[in-house]
């Protein structure tokens, strides 16, 4: 009866953890990317953006630092934008870009060197 218990345990768990849910590293399905920045880290004095699908006007373009205070935003995006890290500090910063609806449409991070 234990050696049934146990394989019920294991079973359940394996169904709920990551490994058995992550399929997308497995089979390769991961959506593609929206934006693609450089360079990264970024060490010189800007950082530069680019579309590579899906371009959308009403797309917004947030960024964060490590605590959470967003510190840079821009609205009504072109498909080429730069940002100046002039006032930034050294540090990890998360952007997000989202659509009208404020919904995420993709975020990572941006590691600034200076």
């Amino acid at each position: 009866m234990k050696k049934l218990l146990l394989i019920f345990f294991v079973i359940i768990g394996l169904t709920f953890t990551s490994f058995a849910q992550n399929k997308t590293a497995i089979t390769g399905d991961q959506p593609a990317k929206l934006l693609k920045f450089y360079p990264n880290p970024a060490i010189t004095p800007t950082v530069s953006f680019e579309f590579l699908r899906g371009y959308d006007k009403s797309y917004s373009f947030q960024l964060y630092n490590f605590m959470g205070k967003r510190v840079f935003e821009v609205r009504n995006l072109s498909p080429k934008f730069v940002i100046s890290l002039a006032d930034f500090f050294r540090g990890v910063y998360i952007y997000q870009l989202r659509d009208k609806n404020s919904r995420i449409l993709e975020s990572g991070k941006i590691q600034v060197v200076k």
